[in-house]
């Protein structure tokens, strides 16, 4: 199973991929004038007004469940995995991923925004399938990238998260203590870890979105908060050392210490996974918000990959380098370019920042991360149930299958399960695969929509026009910016049949 898996992730992420979430992001830098820098103050103004609705969730709760998706295992097992295999200059990378990959979040995020419907439920629904039908006018397209994303999300990228937590609880709290399962030998504390996740990820997601969301709110800003002021303490006890562990990342982002290709390919591999820009799971959050104009809910999903990677992602990385609690992975089974730390020590797993505190703080290390990685990894689940199940509600616009969501909840949490208990290897192997199949099928759409017909740019232009013209309440009408099938917006201006109804809900075909 581990070599298929390898297999399937030497083709999709081949460095064509590398280029490809690097190149979007640079492009869409480049096509909004750096939007991500010329409108920070915007994005913090907006982060704190809105409200939610009956049909959506606000700007806040919206960001919040994106951030549950973002900021989860990678910032924490990921990024050590970065540095254990691609060395301390994969860290430089995923900032680079980080800035670039901001522009990309507002260009996904916005289309989400533009092109969202109300479901059968009366709930805001978007996200790449709806951009990928409604814009380029490629329904086959979308239901390839739907049932991939409700195969990712539903299956591969839960049980990444969940083993992490397993991994960390048996580690804090372990006894030892061995039983034979019909799965093989499994240790009693990651059963019990399994069962206890999966009866919370059972009372939480049997809710619906407005329970995940008003869970996610109050969660990820204190479990965000809490890893970093513990991270901010053990840099400021060795500030002496920051200057250089900076030039450390820059230098090594160069040099053939761990490989360039190394490097950039480790960085953006775990960048794409931790701020998953560009992967296409954020704007399905971004469609459920209830805002006054397309472009503010671009910006405020672009603004969570500073907190993501920039924030998150650093303080790790900051941890382990300062404490030195990492190897560096040659080549070869075994061997090391870098080793401090015991051989059989993994890369793929929390276990380098769980040392990394320890050593800073003897006692603390093992269950803080324990307890960081429960919150962390439990609310990517969240966001990953939402989405898929956002998929399944596209699925269903055609197909109406019954229990539908309810399989989908029972898979994921049998996913969930035995994700906890399994190798760490192959869960990460098996992620991978899932965002990279993601990745591929969303950033080439994303691109072909914009030479299409440019929507999230024209909603940016058109929004920063109602900025200088000193609006306070700003309304969006995209007949007038020539954006086609964006009915929900065209009904809430408008107040008529729209142009989507008028052509029975069938865009026109349009060749790739």
């Amino acid at each position: 199973m581990q070599s298929l898996v390898d297999f399937l992730n030497g083709i999709i992420w081949s460095p064509v991929l590398i280029y490809l979430c690097l190149g979007a992001g640079l492009f869409y830098s480049i096509t909004t004038r750096f939007v991500q820098l010329r409108h920070f103050r915007e994005m913090w103004r907006l982060l704190l007004s809105g409200k939610s609705s009956a049909q959506g969730i606000s700007s806040f709760q919206a960001l919040a469940v994106s951030l549950s998706g973002r900021v989860g295992t990678g910032n924490i097992a990921g990024v050590a995995a970065a540095i254990g295999f691609g060395g301390p200059g994969a860290v430089f990378w995923m900032w680079v991923v980080a800035f670039l990959g901001a522009a990309t979040a507002y260009s996904e995020s916005a289309l989400a925004q533009i092109y969202k419907e109300e479901d059968e439920d009366g709930q805001f629904r978007g996200g790449p399938a709806y951009y990928i039908e409604k814009a380029m006018g490629q329904k086959w397209y979308a239901w390839i990238f739907a049932i991939a994303t409700i195969f990712a999300c539903g299956v591969l990228l839960p049980g990444v998260q969940s083993n992490s937590i397993g991994n960390a609880v048996e580690a804090a709290f372990g006894s030892g203590q061995m039983i034979e399962t019909a799965i093989g030998t499994i240790s009693l504390a990651k059963i019990v870890t399994g069962t206890f996740v999966s009866i919370i990820l059972a009372f939480i997601i049997f809710g619906g979105v407005k329970r995940i969301a008003n869970f996610t709110q109050i969660v990820v800003p204190f479990m965000a908060l809490a890893y970093i002021v513990i991270a901010f303490v053990i840099i400021l006890l060795n500030i002496n050392m920051v200057p250089s562990i900076f030039m450390m990342i820059i230098g090594d982002a160069f040099t053939p210490m761990a490989g360039v290709g190394a490097a950039i390919g480790w960085g953006v591999k775990r960048g794409v996974y931790s701020n998953e820009a560009g992967q296409g799971t954020g704007p399905h959050a971004a469609a459920a918000a209830d805002v006054q104009h397309p472009a503010q809910q671009g910006l405020v999903q672009s603004f969570s990959i500073y907190i993501d990677t920039l924030l998150v992602c650093s303080a790790t990385a900051f941890m382990i380098l300062i404490t030195g609690a990492y190897n560096v992975h040659g080549g070869a089974e075994g061997m090391f370019l870098i080793q401090n730390l015991a051989a059989d020590i993994g890369a793929n797993g929390p276990v380098f920042t769980q040392m990394a505190i320890e050593s800073a703080m003897p006692g603390i290390g093992k269950p803080f991360i324990a307890f960081a990685l429960f919150f962390f990894a439990f609310t990517t689940i969240l966001a990953y149930y939402y989405i898929a199940e956002t998929n399944i509600a596209y699925i269903r616009r055609s197909v109406k299958v019954p229990g539908m969501m309810f399989i989908l909840k029972a898979v994921l949490i049998v996913a969930v399960f035995y994700g906890t208990v399994k190798t760490a290897n192959l869960a990460w192997a098996m992620g991978d695969v899932g965002v990279g199949l993601m990745a591929w099928l969303n950033i080439v759409g994303i691109l072909i929509i914009f030479f299409l017909s440019k929507p999230a740019l024209k909603a940016l232009k058109d929004y920063e026009e109602q900025q200088k013209a000193g609006v306070t309440d700003f309304t969006f009408d995209p007949v007038k910016l020539g954006i086609k099938n964006a009915g929900f917006w065209e009904k809430k201006l408008h107040g008529k049949v729209t142009s989507e109804e008028v052509e029975d809900a069938e865009p026109a075909k349009t060749t790739i």
